[in-house]
């Protein structure tokens, strides 16, 4: 299938159709979160109060619609990391910006568990993505020069993270934010 690789949340609409869509999102973050990767497109319609034909309208396909939601995700979590840029100690930016982005997966594991199984939605993402790469890298290279950061720590390395963490918030009873604390305990930089 080929996507279109403009976001959806990128074209302008009328004040009614804007809405509409923000009702569909809102409704879909829901039932994904319910039903996981296998809602459907009439669960989403049904719980948005809105026809299955105005959900096409707004999105041409679930992969759009998970799009959108993965762009929301790292809409998020981008304007987070630049909120830490604004932390004057390096170490606590970066961890606050991890800790801060955590917080958000966690209060969404069952959308995020459903995202995970649409990797071509992930492709909405690639602007919100790489500027949340950006910032996250410009936050390591200032930890980094701070001498507070393991000298070996890439921005490569965060996405492996996450989903480790990710995988310890599925599991009822374990405590990610305990998870949380030891990886960054083994990022920081020996006194």
């Amino acid at each position: 299938m080929t996507l279109d690789a403009t976001p959806p949340s990128a074209r302008p609409l009328r004040a009614d159709a804007r809405r509409n869509r923000e009702r569909i999102v809102h409704a879909a973050r829901e039932v994904f979160a319910r039903q996981g990767g296998d809602a459907q497109i009439d669960d989403i319609a049904r719980a948005a109060c809105v026809g299955v034909g105005t959900v096409y309208r707004h999105f041409p396909h679930k992969d759009a619609l998970l799009g959108e939601l993965v762009a929301e995700r790292f809409r998020l979590m981008a304007d987070n990391a630049e909120h830490a840029l604004e932390v004057e100690d390096p170490w606590e930016a970066f961890a606050g910006m991890l800790r801060t982005n955590a917080q958000f997966c966690a209060g969404e594991i069952g959308v995020q568990q459903a995202l995970s199984r649409g990797p071509d939605a992930w492709e909405y993402a690639a602007p919100e993505i790489q500027r949340l790469r950006d910032t996250a890298a410009e936050l390591i290279v200032r930890a980094q020069r701070a001498r507070v950061m393991r000298r070996d720590f890439t921005v490569d390395d965060i996405p492996m993270l996450m989903a480790g963490l990710s995988s310890t918030m599925a599991v009822p009873g374990y405590d990610w934010r305990r998870h949380l604390e030891i990886i960054l305990a083994g990022i920081r930089a020996p006194a």
